[in-house]
C-alpha cells in the first residue's frame, strides 16, 4: 500500500491506485488525480534522525573511516519539502550537495528496540534528499547547519508499506544525469539495525524518519537543476533547485 499526504482543501492522508488518490472526507471516499493535487512530506515528523557514512563508497569519496557504529545526527522537521517543491539554495553557503538515500518512516514509538523486533516499528519506506551545504560542513566541523536549512529536505512521494529494504536499487539523477547507482544490499548498517540503535539513544515517534545513509557519487547542485532520486519498488522524487 501507498500512503500519501496531500493538501487539499487542508493537509489529509489517502492511499495511492495507479494515478488517483483516494481520501476519506468527512465520511465520504473522494477520489483524486494525483497531477491534481499538492504532495507534502508524507508524514508529520518531529524529526529526521540522519545516518552518516553508511555505504563504503561514500566513505572513500569523502576520505572518512569506516565507522565501528552508525553517525547520527538530526535533520528539523522545519527542512522537510514535498514532490516538486524547490530546494533554496542559501546566500551563506557557495557548494551545495545532492545526496539521494532510502528513508525509514516509523509506525510507534519506539524505545529501546531489539534488532528482531525492529521492523514491527516501521511503517514503510520512503525517497529522501539528504541536502547538503558541503562548504559550511567542513567550514563548522559538524554538520547541524550544512544539514538543516529550510527546504534541505525533499522526501516523498509517498510510503510505500510493503517493501523489503534489504536490496533496493538507487539512483540520482541530476538534470538527467546519471550520478549515483548502488543497492540498499551495500549499506553497512542494515535497517533493523539503525532502528534498534537509535531507539537505544532516543525515543522515536511515529512518523518520524530515518535516512539510511547516501552512496558514492554526490556533488553540487545549482538553480535551474532538477534533482531525480529513484528507489527500486518505491518511485521516484522529484525536486527543483533556486
Amino acid at each position: 500500500m501507498r500512503i500519501v499526504r496531500i493538501d487539499d482543501e487542508g493537509k489529509k492522508y489517502g492511499v495511492v491506485d495507479g494515478e488517483n488518490i483516494f481520501t476519506i472526507d468527512g465520511g465520504l471516499m473522494k477520489s483524486l488525480k494525483i497531477d491534481d493535487v499538492k504532495l507534502l512530506p508524507p508524514c508529520d515528523m518531529t524529526k529526521a534522525v540522519c545516518v552518516g557514512l553508511n555505504f563504503g563508497d561514500h566513505i572513500e569519496e569523502m576520505g572518512d573511516k569506516r565507522p565501528d557504529e552508525p553517525t547520527l545526527f538530526i535533520k528539523p522537521a522545519t527542512a522537510a519539502i514535498g514532490y516538486n517543491d524547490y530546494i533554496v539554495i542559501p546566500e551563506m553557503s557557495e557548494r551545495v550537495d545532492y545526496e539521494g538515500e532510502l528513508a525509514v518512516v516509523i509506525k510507534k514509538m519506539a524505545k529501546d528496540v531489539s534488532e528482531d523486533e525492529a521492523l514491527d516499528y516501521v511503517l514503510g519506506y520512503t525517497i529522501a534528499n539528504d541536502v547538503t551545504a558541503r562548504d559550511l560542513q567542513s567550514k563548522d566541523g559538524q554538520w547541524t547547519r550544512a544539514k538543516s536549512f529550510d527546504t534541505f529536505l525533499p522526501i516523498g512521494p509517498w510510503i510505500e508499506t510493503d517493501l523489503d529494504p534489504s536490496n533496493l536499487e538507487i539512483k540520482t539523477y541530476v538534470n538527467g544525469v546519471l550520478k549515483q547507482h548502488s543497492n540498499t544490499k551495500h549499506l553497512i548498517f542494515n535497517v533493523p539495525k539503525l532502528v534498534s540503535f537509535i531507539s537505544h539513544v532516543m525515543t522515536l515517534n511515529p512518523g518520524d524518519v530515518i535516512l539510511t545513509g547516501t552512496p558514492s557519487g554526490v556533488g553540487p547542485i545549482k538553480p535551474g537543476d532538477v534533482v531525480t532520486i529513484e528507489i527500486e519498488g518505491i518511485g521516484k522524487l522529484i525536486n527543483k533547485v533556486k
